[in-house]
């Protein structure tokens, strides 16, 4: 998978634990040593809990806690729903650090509680309406709820109103990046006609732009059309910045059909 077409349908909190030490629960129970790096972050979550018995919106204490069960939550010593306090402080006293009420957001999906989740990101997107990671959260979670036809309603009108809040805050939508997402939409719900005219229009509007080639070329392998997308393949290693060319060139060599790759969300044409 490669990570540069801007955006992601895969959830900021299912990505933070995939990066966490992969050992499984019957690899820690065997392992007794005292220096386990389990049993310290285990103790490290107390000493957190502990600051925050007296100080309860201390900001470093709650990272460290957040921090400290997200990497328990991955090896199955912790809850997802021991994530939602700490989140939530953060998420209230760090207001325009968004990515806390994202992850507070895709915590809240994961504890079963969809609607808090749409609550959180819709909180968002009304100050920040080109808040990319907001958008593919939200985005995630509609498609999760079988609601494509909303997430799609959603990008639209986030498109349609960017120039007034462009004008208001120049740069603060990013209309190629969603329109890129909103042709992940039409790929998750196997609407290639429509993907495949989104990412010709997209070409056409800007032929210097590497991602919407990679995008249709992915899409047309997935439809066995390999000697098309193996020249779309070719055509964005040529236009692509020279970071991703072998990222290119490897998901084109793929034997498996491949999908639309993960990314960070960003402004820019590129992986965090």
């Amino acid at each position: 998978m490669v990570a540069f077409l801007g955006l992601s349908l895969v959830p900021l909190f299912g990505a933070l634990l995939s990066n966490s030490n992969p050992s499984t629960p019957n690899e820690i129970a065997s392992d007794s040593a005292p220096e386990s790096p389990y049993k310290q972050i285990q103790d490290e979550a107390k000493g957190y809990e502990l600051v925050l018995e007296r100080e309860p919106e201390n900001p470093t204490a709650l990272r460290g806690l957040v921090e400290a069960r997200l990497q328990l939550i991955s090896v199955g010593l912790s809850d997802v729903q021991e994530l939602l306090d700490p989140l939530d402080k953060l998420a209230r006293l760090n207001p325009q650090q968004t990515q806390y009420t994202v992850l507070l957001a895709q915590v809240q999906q994961q504890a079963g509680d969809p609607e808090a989740a749409a609550t959180s990101y819709r909180n968002i997107l009304a100050t920040q309406p080109g808040n990319l990671e907001a958008l593919q959260g939200y985005v995630a979670l509609l498609l999760q709820q079988q609601r494509p036809t909303y997430a799609i309603e959603v990008l639209q009108s986030t498109i349609e109103t960017a120039p007034q809040a462009n004008q208001l805050q120049p740069g603060s939508v990013n209309v190629p990046a969603i329109q890129l997402l909103k042709g992940q939409v039409y790929v998750a719900q196997q609407d290639y006609a429509q993907a495949l005219e989104l990412y010709d229009r997209l070409i056409a509007e800007n032929p210097q732009d590497f991602r919407p080639v990679y995008a249709k070329a992915v899409v047309l392998k997935e439809q066995g059309q390999s000697d098309q997308a193996q020249a779309l393949f070719s055509q964005a290693v040529a236009l692509a910045p020279a970071q991703y060319k072998d990222q290119i060139q490897a998901t084109a060599q793929q034997s498996a059909p491949a999908t639309p790759p993960p990314a960070t969300p960003s402004t820019e044409e590129g992986p965090e």
